[in-house]
Order: C-alpha cells, then sequence, then structure tokens
C-alpha cells in the first residue's frame, strides 16, 4: 500500500472526481477524510474502510480551519471543489464571477493555509489542486469565467510550490479534459438537445470518449505517494488529447 500510513484530506468527495480520488486514496492505505457540503452524499461511505465522512462547505473559512485542527494529521490535501460556469464575458454577471472565484480558488487559498502550518512542522506534505486544461493552458468556447479561475489555480499552486519547496512541502495541479461526472451531466441535461450536447463534449476529446473518474483518481494517488516526491509545482494534463 503506497499510502499507508498517510492522512489525507479531501473536498467535493460526495461524487465524481473527488469520491473516486478518496476511495483510490483509502485503498492504498491512507486514512482519508471525505468532505462534501452535501452530508446526503457523504452516506455512500458508510462502511468504507479508512474513510472518515465530515461535512464541510468549503466556502467557510472557519469550518476549514476547525476540520484541519481536529484531523490526527494531514499528509495529503486534495483541493477538488469547483464549479463549471458556462458563457462568455459578456454572458457573465459578476455574481456568476464571485461565486466561481470563490469556490474554485478562493476556497483552495483557504484550505492550503489551514493545511501549511502542519505541513511545514511535519517537515512533509503534499498539496494536490484541481484544475483544467481549460486554464492557461488552453482556451476553449464559453467558458470564460471557468478558464478564467482555472488559470488561477494554476499561479496558485506554483506560487505555493516555490515558496515552500525547501520546507519539504510539494504542491502539484491535475488538469483533466471532460470527465463524466454527476455535473457534467447536469450540464448536458440543462441544454435544449442534452443528445447533442453530449456529442459535443466528447468530440473535444481526440480519443473519441470522455474520462471517467476512476481515471483521474490514479494522479492523485500518484501525487500523493512518495513516488512524486522529486515532483512540485506542475501541471498535470489528462484529457484525451485536446492539448496535442
Amino acid at each position: 500500500m503506497r499510502l499507508k500510513g498517510k492522512t489525507a484530506l479531501v473536498t467535493a468527495a460526495g461524487q465524481g472526481i473527488g469520491r473516486a480520488s478518496a476511495l483510490a486514496l483509502a485503498k492504498e492505505g491512507a486514512e482519508v477524510w471525505a468532505t462534501d457540503v452535501n452530508k446526503d452524499l457523504l452516506r455512500t461511505y458508510e462502511g468504507v474502510e479508512r474513510v472518515k465522512a465530515v461535512q464541510l462547505d468549503v466556502l467557510d473559512k472557519d469550518a476549514i480551519h476547525r476540520i484541519v485542527a481536529t484531523m490526527p494529521a494531514l499528509d495529503v490535501l486534495f483541493n477538488c471543489a469547483g464549479f463549471v460556469h458556462s458563457g462568455t464575458i459578456l454572458q457573465a454577471t459578476d455574481e456568476e464571477w464571485n461565486f466561481a472565484l470563490n469556490l474554485n480558488v478562493r476556497s483552495q487559498y483557504w484550505a492550503i493555509q489551514a493545511a501549511l502550518p502542519r505541513m511545514v512542522q511535519a517537515g512533509s506534505g503534499s498539496i494536490i489542486n484541481m484544475a483544467s486544461v481549460c486554464s492557461s493552458i488552453k482556451g476553449l468556447p464559453n467558458r470564460f469565467i471557468y478558464g478564467t479561475t482555472k488559470a488561477a489555480v494554476l499561479g496558485l499552486t506554483k506560487s505555493v510550490a516555490a515558496d515552500y519547496v525547501a520546507d519539504g512541502i510539494r504542491c502539484n495541479a491535475i488538469c483533466p479534459g471532460t470527465v463524466d461526472t454527476p455535473s457534467l451531466k447536469d450540464r448536458i441535461n440543462a441544454n435544449a438537445n442534452p443528445e447533442q450536447a453530449r456529442k459535443d463534449f466528447i468530440k473535444r476529446q481526440p480519443m473519441g470518449r470522455l474520462a471517467q473518474p476512476e481515471e483521474i483518481a490514479p494522479l492523485v494517488v500518484f501525487l500523493a505517494s512518495d513516488e512524486s516526491v522529486f515532483v512540485t509545482g506542475q501541471a498535470y494534463a489528462a484529457d484525451g488529447g485536446i492539448t496535442i
């Protein structure tokens, strides 16, 4: 078990990539604190070995600090929570901008601020941030707010990596393409023609299909483990060929 003896905190672990990653981390021996704002989703962890389900709203700074202070140790932080906004800059509102910036970027900033002192004291730690190929890596249509916030995540990741590399802390980002998650299904079903919308999402990947959450989770496990001990400040794309 590559992660035996490590303790991990995962946000947005109720479904999708967060859930797949929490289960993968636990399977590799980590003690996982799986958090989500939706307590109903957390019930699916009942009986799962090495997973402690905890309700957490990542938009509540004090709540983040309380949970981190409660944890017996903190070796891995996976900031998975996020929101995908659809539309161009002319279609964006201040309210949508603020919500996405808060959830996609500020929640990571708060979680890292809470986790870093414990990691620095321990002399080691791995921080993994959810970004996207839709960021400073690549622009995609109708993703103005999303791409802007995910570009900010990459800047945040590199800044933290540079500041704490000498303290034994690693900070990396994962940048998926289109992943077949419940949130994607919701966005597809919100279209006037869901069948065509799904085809359009699939067409973006040269591989000709969507990723599954379980295909992203191994990258999280790798970055959490000592196998990636010499890796920091990197943005790992798993995008089915979007950025070829």
